[in-house]
């Protein structure tokens, strides 16, 4: 399970957690301008823009869970089992094998619009990876600083929805998610008034009342609601410190400590949680061992190079000690 989020104060961040009972290896990955994109269906890109982003890599092709490239556009897949469905190639058509989509919106649209216009010619197939790599069950946030959308491939086929809240998890499809989302039209961040009866004027028993009925379970709908929820009423300075402080305090909102979701004798946990600066490059990360942000600037690697950068994730718990 997991969580997305596109913020916007000063600059426009964008991050996830990725939450699951195991790990595949992943890394921030660098990709730059001069890296092939080699695709099943259509001509590889030599050129196209830069993005960051966490990877896992097969075969030394990085698979992208989220990423932000040069120009500020932002996606990130998240799991939609049982409601995903991929077709064959089909003919007339720009076809994309679901681990590719990432790496062909990020390497060449600018916008979120530019990508919906690719999109709409677009049909993304049930190629796998390999024969040990079935096409992942995902629906997708794509996000700038003006706008989100989710793009979903159902049995229905490929729907492109406007996501006003800029966030994104899991199950149930985007539209029932963001139908419930007006069963909590009451939630407030401010003490609520007394409207119980004209007759008395009842006090609240505490701060936070305001909220009282926010969902706390890890379930994707609950989830989807505090994010949006923590989105839509969170209070940020505009500098970067409090900027992604402020966003990872988001994603604690959300996170799942171990125990608490147990997957047969394993338990999910948020595995790592990310935040972009999408105008700057830079990719921030924590993981479950590591509370310290670790930081990976794009800007400072070689963008015209032809090979990946690739940095293991830090999952050595970082300690300042006071005396």
């Amino acid at each position: 399970m997991c969580t997305a989020i596109g913020y916007l104060t000063e600059n426009f961040y964008f991050g996830r957690t990725l939450d699951n009972d195991v790990s595949y290896g992943e890394e921030v990955v660098v990709t730059p301008r001069r890296a092939p994109l080699v695709f099943r269906n259509l001509p590889a890109a030599e050129r196209h823009y830069a993005f960051i982003g966490t990877a896992c890599i097969s075969d030394g092709m990085p698979l992208y869970y989220d990423a932000v490239n040069e120009k500020g556009l932002c996606a990130a897949g998240l799991n939609f089992a049982g409601n995903a469905v991929y077709a064959p190639p089909q003919a007339g058509k720009k076809n994309l094998a679901q681990f590719e989509l990432l790496p062909c919106l990020l390497g060449s649209c600018a916008s979120v619009r530019q990508a919906v216009a690719f999109l709409r010619g677009a049909h993304i197939t049930n190629q796998a990876y390999n024969a040990d790599m079935p096409p992942a069950q995902l629906h997708w946030i794509i996000a700038d600083r003006r706008e989100a959308v989710v793009l979903e491939c159902t049995r229905g086929g490929m729907k492109i929805y406007p996501d006003p809240v800029g966030v994104l998890t899991n199950n149930p499809p985007f539209p029932v998610q963001m139908f419930k989302l007006g069963e909590f039209v009451g939630l407030s961040p401010r003490e609520p008034r007394s409207t119980f009866s004209p007759r008395m004027r009842l006090r609240s028993p505490g701060r936070g009342m305001g909220a009282y009925g926010l969902p706390g379970d890890l379930s994707s709908p609950s989830r989807f609601v505090r994010a949006a929820f923590a989105r839509e009423n969170a209070v940020s300075g505009a500098g970067e410190a409090e900027s992604v402080s402020q966003f990872f305090h988001m994603l604690d909102f959300v996170s799942q400590p171990r125990g608490c979701c147990a997957v047969g004798e394993k338990y999910e946990v948020t595995l790592y949680a990310s935040c972009c600066n999408a105008d700057t490059g830079v990719y921030y990360y924590t993981t479950y061992e590591n509370r310290t942000p670790v930081a990976v600037d794009m800007r400072r690697e070689d963008l015209e190079s032809s090979r990946p950068a690739r940095y293991p994730f830090v999952r050595t718990m970082t300690v300042v000690r006071a005396n």
